[in-house]
């Protein structure tokens, strides 16, 4: 068994130099992921899109083996898909990935919430997300509002106080997005959930956890059920 100092001589570790060259490429694929990733959440990549090596790598002055990385660190994200001999596409979502996101949704929002018992002192952050969600409504940009509601349901999160909660839910979040670009009327999905925001808003206010976890639990189970609904209309007109 390898001990720290077969590894380590004098202060030095053995071997790493020609491992320095992944560094720089794993990096710049990381960035180039997060490049990509922000454009398919935003969607300028829309499901179902195949994503061109050339062109991207091009316009990113990026090589392929890099570009290539970033796509299998997306892959693995869920948000691409690889094709056999047809090459990259920006993932479109099944309803069974729709029922998995909400269960992972479910587990964590109302765990985050529910040990709430005083008004939390993010409570001025999370009502800014709901006035923003406000003005969006107001000048009828629906994918503004369904931003805002995303940021809402990511600081009802941050209440749990793990980094690592957080960063799953960011994860999920990028998916989900791809969940609302197939949807073809974002209005009716994201403006029913804006006065029910509020509601949930009022209740954090008091210190109440276990009732803000109980209502939680309705919105995201009606949420599930509308989206799922809305991609059996999808199939039903293909």
């Amino acid at each position: 068994m390898a001990t720290l100092g077969d590894v380590v001589t004098d202060g030095e570790p053995m071997g790493l130099e020609a491992d320095r060259g992944l560094l720089g490429r794993t990096s710049t694929a990381e960035r180039v992921a997060g490049v990509l990733r922000t454009r398919v959440s935003e969607g300028y990549f829309l499901p179902g899109v195949r994503l061109s090596e050339q062109d991207i790598g091009s316009a990113l002055g990026v090589s392929r083996n890099t570009l290539r990385e970033a796509f299998r660190l997306l892959t693995h994200e869920r948000l691409l898909v690889h094709e056999l001999n047809r090459g990259v596409f920006v993932r479109v979502p099944s309803v069974e990935d729709v029922r998995d996101i909400y269960r992972v949704r479910k587990l964590i929002e109302c765990a985050a919430v529910r040990e709430v018992t005083e008004k939390p002192a993010s409570y001025e952050k999370i009502a800014s997300t709901v006035a923003d969600g406000d003005r969006a409504a107001k000048r009828a940009q629906w994918q503004d509002l369904g931003t805002a509601n995303i940021r809402f349901h990511a600081e009802l999160v941050a209440l749990a106080g793990s980094e690592r909660i957080v960063e799953l839910m960011q994860a999920l979040t990028a998916e989900l997005r791809l969940v609302f670009h197939v949807m073809a009327d974002p209005r009716r999905f994201h403006e029913r959930y804006l006065p029910r925001n509020h509601e949930i808003l009022d209740v954090l206010a008091t210190g109440d956890g276990i009732r803000t976890a109980e209502m939680l639990a309705v919105y995201l189970d009606d949420a599930e059920a509308q989206l799922v609904e809305a991609y059996a209309e999808l199939a039903g007109t293909r």
